[in-house]
């Protein structure tokens, strides 16, 4: 058993795709964009905003994607997301299962922090999660290490303890560039098939699987 397990946050703990689609559906038709394909928008879930913004609108002007972002926040997300936004249903009990066992409950998200805790006092988890790192906590989002490595030393956190549970990709990248151990949870849009060239303890179809490695 591992004695901290760190969760990547959208399609790993919650389902956002509903609040985030809408939220991005809203700017585009208040600021001139042409509707984009929900698939292609859950595509972009677990990228930094800054990339998955510059993605779905074409922009190449920086200055323009960062209004965006900060349209995205103070027009949609601030109001639409935390409601739209779920908990997948094992995911406090996995939570709890782990946290009774004596670990340790944790979450490093390209999501800033401040959204990911608004989610969790809603759903009533602030019992079994032990802390949080947001995208405003680091200079370089994941696939970096920095969130990994900054959670480790907050928490005096060996890696070797540690694993990280994540849907994506860049969540595998992310657990290869940081030392740690890595599970892959298929709730989002990324096959099991993708994972197969990285380092895994396993590909899950659900979060409680976790409580089988035990």
């Amino acid at each position: 058993m591992y004695s901290a397990y760190i969760f990547d946050f959208d399609y790993t703990l919650v389902n956002s795709e509903e609040g985030i689609a809408m939220c991005f559906d809203m700017l585009f038709a208040d600021e001139g964009y042409a509707p984009v394909p929900r698939p292609e928008i859950y595509a972009t879930i677990g990228m930094p905003m800054y990339e998955a913004m510059a993605k779905l609108t074409g922009e190449k002007n920086s200055e323009r994607i960062l209004e965006l972002i900060h349209l995205y926040k103070i027009r949609y997300s601030d109001f639409y997301m935390v409601s739209n936004t779920h908990l997948y249903e094992d995911a406090k009990s996995t939570l709890q299962f782990l946290t009774e066992k004596g670990a340790s409950c944790y979450i490093v998200s390209s999501k800033t922090r401040s959204r990911i805790q608004e989610t969790i006092v809603k759903e009533n988890l602030t019992a079994f999660i032990h802390g949080i790192i947001g995208v405003e906590d680091v200079q370089t989002p994941k696939p970096s290490p920095e969130g990994i490595k900054l959670l480790c030393r907050r928490y005096n956190i060996v890696p070797d303890a540690c694993l990280y549970i994540g849907d994506s990709t860049i969540d595998a990248q992310t657990a290869v560039n940081s030392g740690i151990d890595f599970a892959a949870v298929t709730t989002g849009v990324t096959p099991a098939t993708a994972f197969a060239n990285f380092p895994h303890i396993k590909i899950m179809q659900h979060l409680q699987e976790l409580t089988t490695l035990l």
